[in-house]
């Protein structure tokens, strides 16, 4: 019997909230108190892009892509957080998602256009 690794998901989960027990931050780690604090962390990312043109986006400047990996992390892991937190399977989830919009967005339909399902 091979044992089936341990999703990225689910190693992270642990983590935080083997870090949040240790710190007893448990009890501030409501779904809305994270989904405020993910809130924040979407700000901090936006003002990293805020005033780059396209082009600088794409070829993110050096000295600053430590900061844009670690806002990023913070996002990722608040997510999980939440997840965790709602009862969520968040790979599960994301799986269905991507199904969903393969569904919703069909190929012969979208390619190449930027317009909503419903304008498709």
């Amino acid at each position: 019997m091979t044992d089936k690794p341990q999703s990225a998901f689910l190693r992270l989960e642990a983590e935080m909230t083997e870090f949040a027990r240790e710190r007893d931050w448990e009890q501030f780690h409501n779904p809305k108190n994270l989904v405020m604090a993910l809130s924040g962390e979407v700000g901090e990312l936006a003002e990293l892009f805020q005033w780059l043109t396209p082009e600088q986006a794409e070829n993110f400047p050096s000295e600053k892509r430590q900061a844009l990996e670690h806002e990023l992390a913070d996002i990722q892991l608040y997510l999980i957080r939440i997840a965790d937190r709602c009862g969520v399977d968040l790979e599960k989830a994301c799986d269905e998602k991507i199904a969903h919009n393969r569904k919703k967005y069909p190929p012969e339909k979208c390619f190449g256009k930027a317009v909503k399902y419903n304008e498709l």
